[in-house]
């Protein structure tokens, strides 16, 4: 059987930006304009730049389900009161506007996105997979990417250190919400992972979790079947405990296991009060 199509490529065969200001449907325009304005008046001139990433720049997004995501890049690095005036500004959207469903407002320092250490992760976030919202874009002062090994061991090669932080989680969930926040966040990831995983030996890219899981699928046949499941509940997330349980504690260790013996583990990176 052949793998799926290539996709997500220049013709340079470096790896094309995802989004576009253009895609965003016309019922989140306002709450996309309303975050340009408001991300200038509570940030003023720490602001760098600031962008759109998920759902809503490629297009995909839908009215009273999908969540609001963004980047700030500040000229340096954010403080605990940055967090606080994010925070509030992320809720004070989701009040205001019935088409978002909660999200999150990422904060960093544009030495930190531009640094050496960052350029396989933060900075391909940046370049391929958030859309410009106002700002310059540093993009500009980033590489173009392929799906190398090398990528791959930066974005995702510390999933072994992750599983640590679920466990405890999923341990002191008491409420369905919890659950289903856990589960939507772990098959998120694990299916991403999973893509990552088989990228340089497929050749392409994509933020698609359907089209991960088969991609995923076609390079591990006996864990497919899984994959496909997590990439289900990343769509719809679940508060089945047996479930979270099965990724936590079987397809996440098989994961990071092969992750690590395929591409290496990520560069260690150094502790901040917020991690």
């Amino acid at each position: 059987m052949t793998p799926p199509p290539v996709r997500g490529l220049r013709p340079d065969g470096t790896i094309a930006r995802e989004g576009s200001t253009d895609r965003v449907h016309t019922a989140f325009t306002p709450v996309v304009e309303t975050l340009r304005t408001r991300l200038h008046q509570v940030f003023g001139p720490r602001m760098h730049s600031a962008y759109l990433y998920g759902s809503i720049p490629r297009g995909t997004a839908v009215p009273g389900v999908s969540d609001l995501d963004a980047l700030v890049a500040l000229h340096t690095d954010p403080t605990p009161t940055d967090r606080d005036r994010a925070r509030a500004l992320l809720e004070e959207i989701d009040t205001d506007f019935p088409q978002v469903d909660g999200g999150g407002i990422l904060l960093d320092g544009v030495p930190t996105l531009t640094s050496e250490l960052e350029r396989h992760d933060s900075g391909f976030f940046v370049a391929c997979l958030c859309t410009p919202l106002t700002g310059p874009d540093l993009a500009r002062q980033l590489p173009r990417y392929r799906p190398t090994s090398l990528l791959a061991r930066e974005t995702n090669g510390d999933l072994h250190l992750t599983l640590r932080r679920w466990r405890t989680r999923l341990a002191e969930a008491t409420t369905d919400d919890q659950l289903r926040a856990l589960s939507r966040g772990v098959s998120r990831r694990l299916t991403r992972t999973g893509l990552t995983l088989v990228m340089p030996a497929w050749g392409g890219w994509t933020s698609d979790l359907t089209l991960a899981a088969e991609v995923f699928g076609h390079y591990h046949p006996g864990r497919h079947e899984q994959m496909r499941a997590a990439a289900h509940t990343a769509r719809h997330p679940s508060a089945d405990r047996d479930h979270l349980v099965d990724l936590l504690e079987d397809l996440a260790p098989w994961l990071a296991e092969e992750y690590t013996a395929t591409h290496g583990p990520k560069a260690p990176r150094p502790a901040t009060p917020h991690t």
